[in-house]
């Protein structure tokens, strides 16, 4: 920030400010007494926060967001560091197609994966069930985690593992004791970043889900669909808020530069 003139600060300032303030509104609007989203608001309550509590819908549709994301995230990462070892060390026919492949879901709307999921679902009779959703995220992100699991392995300088090979370690304790503790920040950072996609994810995800299965996103946009009230706007703050203090504690605790970026 020393190197940045005072224009550059003023930008950065007025970017920040522009981010940031959608999200002051809505926290703002949440603490309304009225009935309807209105700001400024006439007072100051916690109707909205308690109806949260009292909604079945929207507490179990978290419940099922937090599985499945941590479920997905889970076995994203458990899929990713074979795949990134393999790709990084190896040099084999359709190696550059494999990565293409495991990329691949970003680059197809999630629309189209939506009914495609849903078509294939329904021919093996596996639609609506809390395992075909895992599995229909797990493609979705594995490839936020393979990019970072990579990103670690090429990183990795393997004369660390040589030099415990040498001194008569096996294969799998170099792994579990020299390769997995190196490029635990960028498996790590990748599962951070896949259970955040699948907890938001909506486009697919509503496709897939069926009532038993509805996650938070889908739950808040069927009630968009049918009432517009502050409990929507009570239900982000409090996603706000809980995601700025998971931030906050990642920090303290481990560093968002080793968990996001792999720094040491």
């Amino acid at each position: 920030m020393q190197n940045n003139g005072k224009l550059a600060l003023c930008f950065h300032t007025l970017f920040v400010i522009f981010l940031m303030a959608p999200l002051v509104v809505v926290m703002l609007v949440a603490f309304t007494p009225n009935g309807y989203i209105s700001y400024p608001t006439d007072g100051f309550s916690l109707r909205w926060f308690r109806a949260i509590l009292e909604n079945r819908s929207f507490v179990q549709a978290f419940w099922n967001s937090l599985y499945l994301g941590i479920g997905a995230a889970s076995v994203s990462a458990v899929l990713a560091v074979p795949a990134a070892l393999a790709i990084a060390r190896y040099q084999f026919r359709g190696r550059e197609a494999l990565v293409s492949l495991f990329l691949s879901p970003l680059m197809i709307p999630h629309v189209v994966l939506g009914v495609a999921f849903l078509s294939f679902f329904s021919r093996i009779g596996v639609y609506g069930t809390f395992y075909a959703l895992v599995a229909a995220h797990v493609i979705i992100i594995m490839p936020y985690t393979m990019r970072l699991v990579m990103a670690s392995v090429f990183g990795m300088d393997r004369r660390v593992e040589q030099a415990a090979l040498s001194l008569g370690a096996s294969q799998w304790t170099v792994f579990r004791r020299v390769t997995m503790p190196i490029i635990l920040p960028g498996v790590a950072g990748g599962w951070i970043l896949a259970f955040t996609t699948s907890f938001d994810e909506l486009s697919m995800t509503i496709f897939v889900a069926s009532p038993s299965t509805t996650t938070l996103p889908v739950q808040m946009y069927n009630h968009i669909a049918h009432t517009i009230d502050p409990l929507i706007t009570s239900v982000s703050t409090v996603l706000i808020v809980l995601t700025a203090l998971l931030v906050l504690i990642l920090d303290r605790i481990y560093g968002l530069d080793k968990v996001l970026i792999g720094k040491g």
